[in-house]
């Protein structure tokens, strides 16, 4: 365990060493620096640049599990972890089975591949090793003298990889399959009202590349490029197998690509119990001009089948990709499967606003607003990113209008840039983890804010809408997965990617964490202290 803090002096001196105290430093920034101020619940962490994760005076963290542990006598850890749910077993907030979404590789450590090398050839072999490292773990952890760890042996411990068959949902066929090979770019997810796990295939389009629909043609939409994983290049898997949401079931690890949400680059899958039972799940397409979704099943207890909306967030209201509803629908698209596999399209044609990559979405635990990141997008100017707001009209998750604003916007001024996960605890305030890219970190604009963080925001009382850092990650990591045990005694938070910008196997620019092993690991971190204690008491 280690309990951390940076003091003023010695973050002063760090800056100034690299260039970034300036007269101009915001008030927000300046306001967490100081310790004497009456609207901080506890002293911040100002931003770092450190090779390690610092956390904020009173928070300790322990490595839960890291890439290549073992899990089971078969299996290990994946790489690149993301998303993290945790479902109790037998109602015990101190064990359960946790969840992980593996959301990519670094080619480099995992298969020895460096896609950055011109010459270097493509092997059947590296491409296998990639693929045993995506998807996610369930894996049985347990609470023992104040500690988390994986139980050893347990049957619930188990991998869903790049190579794993899973069915498509009501027996659908998407071109000539009942099922695909895989769950690949799992980023974000959901946890349904009945105990399964929801995750979200993301930047499928790295893998295999990925299709539009023109007229009635199927047509690539983007390539596959020599800089992505090019797995296309061994395994001929057609793009429409991936981009969905995966429902996993954590007690016996069957899982079903759910064909009714639409196909997208699918950031997360937020799902709340509607007043009639029904289930009503939120997810976001993250790429820049894209769109957010409403889904609201037909039934409760079932994802199968229902009705999906795409957010029109100009005028309020959502807009129904039902093609027997929409007579522009019907003449673009020959079956509602054909809507649902090319969304995007679908989504456009109808209204849906663009917006600046929308990412994750969380539901305010007493007021059932949804807040949704919107991480930013350059091309309009849109640097630091955005919290938006969407009030349901009466507070039902089925109508279908709200109110659209927006709740808070990076910059110096807030102190965060690029908001990507969040969660709500149990008192509904909000924690959020920054993603500003990898080759942005500490350079230009960015500078001031240095390594991707954890804050958190109350959202009632005297420091409501304040921004404040709980932790920095290592060199050019991102933190994400955050949630919380049932007691909210614990964060369970993913370290991804530390070393990302590495060049050379041999001279990484991150040996996060620190542990005599030859190259950097991804790994979960559990979050516990007398400052969390305090903030959820």
């Amino acid at each position: 365990m280690q309990d951390s803090m940076v003091s003023r002096r010695d973050f002063i001196k760090f800056m100034a060493q690299a260039g970034v105290v300036s007269a101009g430093l915001s008030s927000a920034t300046a306001c967490q620096l100081n310790p004497k101020s009456t609207l901080l619940p506890f002293q911040p962490l100002p931003p770092t640049a450190y090779d390690n994760l610092s956390l904020a005076k009173g928070f300790r963290w322990s490595i839960l599990l890291k890439e290549l542990d073992p899990i089971n006598s078969t299996q290990v850890f994946g790489s690149n972890n993301d998303y993290t749910q945790f479902i109790p077993l037998a109602n015990k907030p101190d064990e359960g089975i946790l969840w992980v979404n593996h959301e990519s590789t670094l080619t480099l450590f995992t298969s020895g591949y460096d896609h950055k090398s011109k010459g270097q050839k493509r092997t059947i072999e590296q491409v296998d090793k990639e693929q045993n490292m995506v998807g996610g773990s369930l894996v049985h952890i347990k609470k023992s003298n104040n500690k988390w760890a994986l139980v050893k042996n347990s049957p619930y411990n188990r991998r869903l990889t790049g190579k794993t068959k899973i069915n498509f949902a009501n027996n659908k066929t998407i071109l000539g399959h009942k099922y695909a090979v895989g769950t690949i770019a799992n980023c974000a997810g959901g946890k349904t009202p009945w105990n399964t796990i929801l995750t979200s295939e993301e930047n499928y389009q790295n893998y295999y590349g990925d299709i539009e629909l023109l007229g009635k043609n199927r047509s690539f939409a983007s390539a596959p490029k020599s800089r992505d994983y090019q797995w296309w290049r061994f395994y001929k898997y057609p793009p429409e197998h991936y981009g969905w949401v995966v429902e996993v079931n954590p007690l016996t690890g069957v899982a079903k690509k759910h064909t009714s949400m639409g196909r997208f680059s699918h950031e997360c899958a937020t799902t709340i119990k509607a007043s009639d039972g029904r289930c009503v799940v939120y997810s976001a397409d993250d790429k820049s001009d894209q769109c957010l979704y409403k889904f609201i099943s037909d039934r409760p207890n079932s994802l199968n089948n229902g009705e999906l909306f795409v957010a029109d967030t100009i005028n309020g209201r959502w807009i129904s990709l039902d093609r027997s509803k929409s007579p522009l629908l019907k003449k673009h698209f020959t079956s509602q499967t054909q809507i649902n596999t090319y969304t995007r399209k679908a989504a456009h044609l109808v209204g849906g606003t663009p917006l600046d990559r929308p990412e994750d979405i969380a539901i305010h635990p007493t007021t059932g607003n949804v807040f949704a990141t919107l991480t930013g997008n350059p091309k309009r100017k849109n640097f630091y990113g955005s919290i938006l707001k969407i009030e349901p009209t009466g507070g039902h998750h089925t109508s279908q209008s709200f109110k659209a604003s927006e709740f808070l916007s990076g910059g110096e001024r807030t102190g965060f840039s690029n908001p990507d996960n969040i969660a709500f605890d149990k008192k509904g305030n909000l924690w959020l983890c920054s993603d500003i890219s990898t080759r942005k970190l500490l350079r230009g604009s960015y500078k001031p804010f240095l390594n991707n963080s954890l804050f958190y925001i109350p959202l009632s009382g005297p420091n409501s809408g304040h921004v404040y850092r709980v932790a920095a990650g290592p060199t050019d990591s991102e933190l994400t997965g955050v949630s919380f045990s049932p007691d909210f005694k614990t964060i369970f938070l993913s370290i991804q990617h530390p070393g990302e910008n590495s060049r050379a196997h041999k001279k990484p620019t991150s040996n996060f964490p620190h542990m005599g092993h030859p190259h950097p690991l991804s790994c979960v971190v559990t979050i516990t202290g007398p400052t969390l204690d305090r903030l959820m008491s």
